[in-house]
Parts: structure tokens; sequence; C-alpha cells
């Protein structure tokens, strides 16, 4: 069998993944393959960006992942970094949220977003005793008919447990993963299990309780267990790092890295059940290959794929993003003395209160060896969906509206002593309702141009283990591909 040619088209997360793991199946089936990445900034890592200033680790994108979902922590393994892999601070593991104005204590058990323990939140004083009664009724709503339709994370959390726990505590949150308008987010793409729940339980309630106890049953203690979300000690950077090293170990004539380089176009320059795809540089350069992954976002896809099949291009447009922005503030910890002790994770704030900050994360003490131990790390979060105006304001306007949100809010009046701001344009998929089944019409549609494949954030999950695993499964189904196709055409 010739040697085949990937060329894959972008080099965050996915596009590393997509890499590491198809030369690790492809040298498991004997296939001899060589593969081409390109990255259009000089930046491998996507949305990954760690940035070290003295003693502080800054992360200006996202800063952890879930452990539950396995394949981050799997991928840091197999590149050597498990003992880097380091959790949450397990003794100040409070969140909080804004209610009228005060910060209050967040329910213990509703963080992943339903409730697995039911006393913490008849404690609350976040809920009017209406508010519990109308939560209890989720035992006794009944599910909705299992006939494949969608359904908005709004109507969906309202039905099961009422306008005020979705308003105080399921939006703020769900907020935070994927910057959107719950009114408008799909169920099934976003939080499937709640579906599942409702299927097999009747009871969003039922349904968490009996995971937590399948869970407590499965949990061997073969693994130090890890707490929910995890990082890395050097910040997520050590993936990227560790990516690119083990992907450049296996030498050029496999695998070539290639950043500063834009792609201009993309044919398929012949057809049949094995196609060979040209893709054009900015320098002029024309690559030809055997299979062609676009991990890059959903619209610059489509841009890509506009002269090939504009049917496909047009799907992909139906996916929006929304813009977001990080600021860190540092703090001396003598400037706090006054202020909230930020013993805790952070804090989200509901739409409701009507607030320019969407949450805030305090960094050194939610993670360990994040600042020196004479200042204090926060990170603040704004826009998203309907608040995006705010991420394309100045630096200096920024800095001093979130100033004066945590003057409100934690009582800060001092000047930072160091601040960063990081805007991210375009950079979160919203999900909207029916997205899954736009998916179904995107693939059936790429089935036409037999190794030519779509991966990333934009279409089964936003997270880091979300995008590692589908580059994963997109390597598998290309050396399926080949394997199947028995020969290239030369």
């Amino acid at each position: 069998m010739p040697i085949v040619k990937v060329t894959i088209i972008g080099g965050g997360i996915a596009g590393l993944a997509t890499a590491y793991s198809l030369l690790k199946h492809a040298a498991l089936a004997n296939l001899p393959i060589t593969c081409t990445l390109l990255e259009s900034t000089q930046h491998f890592g996507g949305k990954i960006r760690t940035e070290l200033i003295g003693d502080f680790i800054i992360e200006g994108g996202p800063d952890s992942f879930l452990s539950y979902k396995p394949w981050g922590v799997g991928l840091c393994r197999e590149l050597g970094l498990g003992d880097r892999l380091m959790g949450t601070n397990t003794q100040h593991h409070r969140t909080y949220v804004l209610y009228n104005g005060r910060l209050r204590e967040f329910p213990e058990g509703l963080v992943t977003l339903a409730p697995s323990q039911a006393l913490p939140l008849f404690m609350s004083p976040l809920l009017s005793m209406a508010g519990k009664l109308r939560l209890l009724m989720d035992l006794f709503v009944a599910k909705s008919p299992s006939n494949g339709t969608d359904e908005s994370l709004a109507s969906f959390f309202r039905r099961r447990f009422g306008a005020e726990v979705f308003e105080r505590l399921i939006e703020p949150l769900m907020t935070g993963i994927y910057a959107g308008d719950a009114e408008q987010l799909s169920l099934r793409a976003t939080f499937p299990r709640f579906l599942e729940f409702e299927q097999q339980y009747g009871s969003i309630i039922k349904g968490m309780l009996a995971s937590r106890r399948q869970r407590m049953k499965s949990d061997t203690g073969t693994q130090p267990k890890l707490t929910t979300f995890v990082t890395l000690r050097g910040g997520l950077v050590e993936m990227v790092r560790a990516l690119v090293a083990s992907l450049e170990r296996t030498g050029k004539e496999k695998m070539l890295l290639r950043n500063g380089v834009r792609v201009t176009g993309l044919t398929q320059a012949s057809s049949g059940e094995k196609p060979k795809y040209e893709v054009t540089l900015d320098s002029g350069e024309s690559l030809s290959s055997d299979a062609v992954v676009l991990a890059t976002p959903a619209f610059t896809a489509a841009d890509l794929l506009m002269a090939l099949d504009s049917g496909v291009a047009e799907q992909l447009r139906t996916i929006p993003y929304t813009s977001t922005a990080t600021v860190s503030l540092a703090y001396p910890a003598a400037s706090l003395s006054n202020a909230h002790s930020l013993k805790g994770f952070g804090f989200v704030i509901p739409r409701v209160e009507n607030r320019k900050l969407v949450a805030s994360t305090w960094t050194s003490t939610k993670w360990a060896h994040r600042s020196p131990s004479d200042h204090s790390l926060i990170r603040c979060y704004l826009g998203g969906v309907g608040r995006e105006d705010i991420v394309f304001r100045d630096d200096q306007d920024i800095i001093r509206l979130v100033q004066g949100e945590l003057r409100d809010i934690l009582g800060i009046t001092a000047d930072p002593a160091l601040s960063r701001v990081y805007r991210w344009k375009n950079a979160i998929p919203q999900y909207l309702v029916g997205h899954l089944d736009r998916l179904v019409e995107i693939e059936e549609r790429l089935i036409q141009h037999p190794g030519l494949c779509v991966t990333g954030s934009a279409y089964r999950g936003v997270g880091l283990p979300d995008c590692i695993h589908e580059g994963d499964l997109t390597a598998k189904k290309l050396v399926d591909y080949f394997l199947a196709s028995g020969a290239v055409k030369q």
C-alpha cells in the first residue's frame, strides 16, 4: 500500500489531538501515513493561552477541564503528564452566586447543574418556599414524549424544576459553560444526560441520585480520585507542548507541523470512492492529499468548503458563535483586608441580577501555585450572547468596568498590581435547538466526499475533553476509510 497523505487544517487542541490519534491508530494498523498540520497563527493550541508572569500563572482561555470526561485525563497520562495533573482546593471548595446584590453560598450538590443532594437545597436561602416545593414537583411532573423532539434548556429546566430554580441556579451555571442564551440552546446537544434521566427515571432528581449511587459502587480506587475539575501544574500549555513534542518526535517524514501558514483554497482534484484533494496556501503552494481534516471553527470550514460544496458550507454557517473575554487581576493580599475573604472557587451571576460581569474565579484559592503567597489572583468573565459589546471595548475600559463590579460585589477598592485582558472573538459555538439534526445533515453531505472530515468544538462538545474525543473519533474514521479502500491513487 502506498503512503497515504493527510492534511489537517487547524492547530488547536482538536487538530493536534486528531494528528496524535491518527499517527497512533495508523501505527497499530500498519498503515503507512504522512500527515501535515497547518496552523494560520504562530501559536499552536487554539484558545489555550497560558501566560507566565513572574510567579503568576495566568490562563487567558480555558483554565481546566472535567475529569469525569475521560479523554482529557487519558491523553495527559499518555503524554507522560499524569503526575502534572492537579485538582482543585479541597479545603475551600465553596462556590457562590449573586442573589439580590449579595453573594450567597451555592447549594452543595447542584454545581453540576442538577441536584444530587436534597438537604442543602432545602436549607438554602436562595429559594423561596414556593420555589423549593416547585423543585420537588420534578418527582411528579410527566416526562416529555420520547419522539426525538429537541427542547431548549430553559424550557426543559422550567418544566422540571420551575422558573425560580432555573433563573437563580441553573441559568448562571449554564452561562458559565456556553456563554449562551438558554432560551435557544439545545438540551439534546448540551446536556443529553438530563433527558436520559427524565426518560429512564421520570425525574431528574431520581436520575442524579441513581447516578451518584452507581459512581460510588464503581469506584474501585485503582486510580487516585480526581476532583471534578483538573488542570496542569504549569498551566494547560503543558498539554499543548507535550502534544507538539510527541508529534515532532515521529519525524518530518511522518508528521510535519507548520504554523504561520494560511489556507486559501480547498478543492477535490478527483472523484470516485478514493478522491484526491488539493489544499492551496497563501504562498501559492499546493498540497495534494488523500484526506483533509478541517479542525477549524465552523465558519472557517464553511469558507474553505464553499467552492467544493456550497451546500455543506451553508449548513456549517448555521452554527453561530459568540464572543467572550477573560480578565485576570492580581492584588496584594494586604490590600484586600476589608474585602471578601475569597475562600472559595468564585461566583456566578444570574442574568436577572443585571450585572456586566458573568462570573469570576478566585484563581489563587481554587488552584495551588497560581500566584505568589502574598497576592490574590482573580479571573473574571465577560461577554456572551446579548453581552458581546463589552468584549470590544479597549483594555482600560474593560479593566475599569471589572474593577467597578468587584468593588460592588467583593468590596475590593484597591487597584490591581497586575492586569491582563484576553478577547475571544467568535470563540464559543452555540448549539441551538435542532443542532444534532443539523449535524446529521452535515455528515450526510460529507459522505459524498470520502476522506473529508470536520472536527472540533462546533459539533459535539465545547470542552477540551470533547475536542480530544472528537479528534480521536475522526482519526479512527480516517484509518478505517484507508484500510477499507485498500489502496490510494498516486
